[in-house]
């Protein structure tokens, strides 16, 4: 569906793109990462790129400098520094924040650092973002290394889908398919409530109308809030397949691991998610929300007793749940 590239006097000039890449710990990811986009700068002469570094203590900061000079990168891409590890939100709000100010491009490119962009995935989004003006977001089709596809299109959350993604039995995720939040995957461009942030395409008008994504989030939901305050300024979020990015899933955060299904989730997961839907949907439905989860994963643990199957269940999720509750949580009266 790629657009092949205007070579006549009168076409119009590329769009402008700034690139903010968080950075954590996670340098050799990130010269990863640069390196797959070192190839777009031929077609893209004017996009920046921008590494937030959330203060790494391994001197990831100071690492990616050197290898941006030593690969000739210096013309494009750059390290911005940071005083703190303020999390997801806050390390792209900082790239943000300095170009909105001087120099605003048509578009920002939120990517993670565990990400290899393939060949011809910008100019997909772009084209797309060109051809439909009022979509305000765009997400790339994200696949593991061998091109299997990722889930990195969804629903927003609510009571049905925190009870069927816990419960995992089969008629009750067909009685509950319409409000899953991780439809079945399809090799289709369309409509979605949210996309994933490890890449994501925004309008800079999305962030003039907006404003910054919310750092109240250190880490997840926060490009979920980001889409739903989008939407009710009417602006539209879309899952574009041709544009193709490989996502080492996990590697970044750990929490979403493969190979670690039942690693004990960590405490800002929780933290997020009852900020999400306190902030969303208010207090009671949030505790509401916590019911639904906590109930469909005792039915999934009581089902996996009975039939000796191995719990994906991770480790003292409940007890972390109840913790970190609408009801119990330590901040929860914090949050408006």
């Amino acid at each position: 569906m790629t657009k092949k590239p205007k070579t006549d006097q009168t076409a119009s000039p590329s769009p402008t793109v700034v690139v903010a890449i968080v950075n954590y710990c996670t340098p050799q990811l990130t010269i990863d990462c640069l390196r797959s986009l070192s190839e777009e700068i031929s077609e893209f002469p004017g996009m920046k790129v921008v590494v937030a570094d959330n203060a790494s203590p391994d001197g990831s900061g100071r690492i990616i400098m050197k290898a941006i000079s030593e690969n000739g990168w210096s013309p494009w891409a750059q390290v911005l520094l940071q005083p703190k590890n303020g999390g997801f939100a806050y390390g792209n709000n900082a790239v943000i924040k300095r170009h909105l100010k001087e120099n605003s491009p048509d578009f920002f490119w939120l990517l993670n650092s565990d990400t290899i962009v393939r060949q011809g995935a910008l100019r997909a989004l772009l084209d797309f973002m060109e051809q439909n003006p009022k979509v305000g977001i765009a997400g790339s089709c994200l696949e593991d290394p061998d091109g299997t596809q990722q889930c990195s299109a969804f629903r927003f959350h609510s009571l049905a889908s925190e009870f069927e993604a816990s419960i995992q039995l089969g008629p009750i995720s067909k009685l509950l398919q319409r409000w899953a939040v991780a439809p079945p995957l399809e090799r289709k461009t369309a409509p979605f409530d949210w996309v994933a942030g490890a890449s994501m395409l925004v309008r800079k008008e999305v962030f003039d109308q907006v404003g910054l994504m919310d750092e109240s989030y250190f880490l997840y939901y926060e490009e979920t809030d980001f889409c739903g305050r989008a939407r009710q300024l009417g602006w539209t979020c879309w899952y574009v397949v041709e544009s193709r990015v490989i996502h080492l899933v996990g590697k970044s955060s750990g929490v979403t691991e493969r190979e670690i299904t039942t690693k004990r989730r960590s405490a800002y997961w929780f933290e997020s998610r009852r900020f999400y839907f306190i902030k969303n949907h208010g207090r009671f439905y949030a505790i509401g929300a916590d019911l639904a989860l906590a109930a469909g994963t005792l039915l999934w643990q009581l089902r996996t007793l009975l039939t000796g199957k191995s719990s994906t269940t991770p480790k003292y999720f409940l007890y972390d749940l109840a913790r970190h509750s609408a009801l119990l949580g330590k901040s929860a009266s914090n949050v408006s």
